[in-house]
């Protein structure tokens, strides 16, 4: 149990025993008072539970901000860096085409170089990604 169930429990404790001691015609009020703590126990849980959802919620805005979304949001090293490997990796792939199978092989490797930088360069595989590693790690709204 936690100390709130039983700062709770010691509530209707003392509630129960002041209606024992003052008699019935208090009972109205004393449960009153009772009731009153008990909603501003919940308010206060509610109210908490809203502001970390709002946290959260203003956690993944920031981090979507950061994150670059659009071709146009890559800065200019990420994508010169991508294009230089790219180049460099093209030549011995190139090389590994043509020798084992002519100019389909060299056809297919360069076909393989520019689907690879037009899904960089359009930036939605990642985009996808890190859509899809939200929705795996978000809780339910009902748990802490």
């Amino acid at each position: 149990m936690e100390a709130r169930d039983q700062e709770l429990k010691r509530e209707l404790d003392a509630t129960l025993h002041a209606r024992r001691d003052l008699g019935e015609e208090y009972e109205p009020s004393l449960v009153d008072s009772f009731l009153e703590k008990v909603e501003r126990r919940i308010d206060d849980t509610v109210e908490r539970r809203v502001r970390r959802q709002l946290a959260e919620q203003q956690m993944v805005v920031a981090r979507d901000t950061r994150s670059p979304q659009q071709p146009s949001d890559l800065n200019f090293g990420e994508r010169f860096g991508f294009g230089i490997v790219s180049l460099m990796l093209a030549v011995p792939l190139s090389a590994i085409g043509a020798v084992n199978a002519g100019l389909p092989g060299l056809i297919t490797a360069w076909v393989g170089i520019v689907g690879v930088n037009a899904v960089h360069a359009s930036g939605t595989l990642s985009h996808w990604w890190d859509r899809s590693r939200e929705r795996k790690t978000r809780k339910s709204d009902w748990e802490d």
